[in-house]
């Protein structure tokens, strides 16, 4: 089999193409915080997310003793379809739901669904396993509550870097538990998914603080609860899986679908031209084709019988 990077790439039209080059030429290069000491300052300077109208609910879920903060955003008209379950990114040390509302008031209108984000604690001062419990308590309240609440049990799962490695990492936790079957699908985007610093793609960001700050008490990071690549990844859900063809994560994503695809998962790989790590996030055109795919296969997800 002979296969290239053209012909993996997402159709788009030239003129985005175009406007994406043009906007990061001009565009700084980010970078995350160098150390602790510089993480205060790159968390002051997170913008936050205009008002969003219906406003997100502030609530407390979670499954046993566990109480996890979440926003939730119903459709603005008619009874929901579905959940869908939206994880943050910001490398385990930045993100937060706040941040989410436009995007997910945007998703819960145009597909008709329930969004509930997840603001699960952050690291340093919560390392792992914080961020990956939370994520499963609210999954399992889901399970068990999304019908009563929501009036619907078809759920989907999905997150953005740090929020794609979480989101699949609490798949696998949920099908260890045998419950997985309760979510029709996974959209993940740029997700980070070998830790470790072990495969040629985990060393591309090796150097990176945000490992120290969310792993830097754990001695072996190939265990799959925090590197999902050495994981079994049968039986899973639909996963589409979307990056930038100038992403540092694009080898461990191409990766990660080839180990879906080799375990008997459906998978869908999607790999958008002239874009970088987080462009799903960023105001291009070519961004808002991205968002509009992965909206399109989140309703085939919630829509199949």
């Amino acid at each position: 089999m002979r296969f290239t990077l053209d012909a993996l790439t997402a159709d788009v039209p030239a003129g985005q193409i175009d406007e994406a080059r043009r906007f990061y030429a001009t565009r700084p290069a980010g970078r995350g915080p160098a150390d602790l000491r510089e993480l205060p300052a790159a968390r002051n300077r997170r913008v936050a997310s205009p008002p969003v109208d219906p406003p997100a609910v502030l609530e407390l879920v979670g499954a046993g003793r566990s109480r996890v903060p979440v926003r939730i955003l119903a459709p603005a008209v008619g009874p929901a379809r579905g959940v869908h379950l939206d994880i943050p990114g910001g490398g385990f040390y930045l993100g937060s739901a706040p941040q989410r509302d436009v995007r997910n008031r945007a998703l819960a209108d145009a597909l008709g669904v329930v969004v509930v984000c997840i603001d699960h604690r952050l690291a340093p001062e919560h390392p792992w396993p914080a961020a990956p419990d939370d994520c499963e308590a609210v999954a399992l309240w889901l399970l068990d509550r999304s019908e009563e609440r929501f009036g619907t049990s078809r759920l989907t799962i999905g997150g953005s870097s740090a929020g794609a490695t979480l989101a699949l990492v609490t798949l696998l936790r949920l099908r260890d538990r045998g419950g997985v079957g309760g979510f029709a699908g996974a959209a993940l985007e740029f997700g980070t998914y070998d830790l470790s610093a072990q495969t040629p793609a985990g060393r591309t960001i090796a150097d990176e603080y945000f490992l120290d700050a969310y792993l830097g008490h754990v001695d072996d990071r190939t265990t799959p609860d925090i590197s999902p690549i050495y994981a079994d990844l049968s039986g899973l859900p639909p996963t589409l899986i979307v990056i930038g063809r100038d992403d540092v994560l694009l080898d461990d994503n191409l990766a990660m679908a080839g180990r879906l695809a080799v375990a008997g998962n459906d998978v869908e790989l999607r790999i958008y031209p002239e874009s970088p790590h987080g462009f799903t996030g960023h105001p291009t055109a070519l961004a808002r084709t991205a968002l509009t795919g992965v909206r399109t296969w989140l309703r085939g997800r919630l829509t199949e019988r």
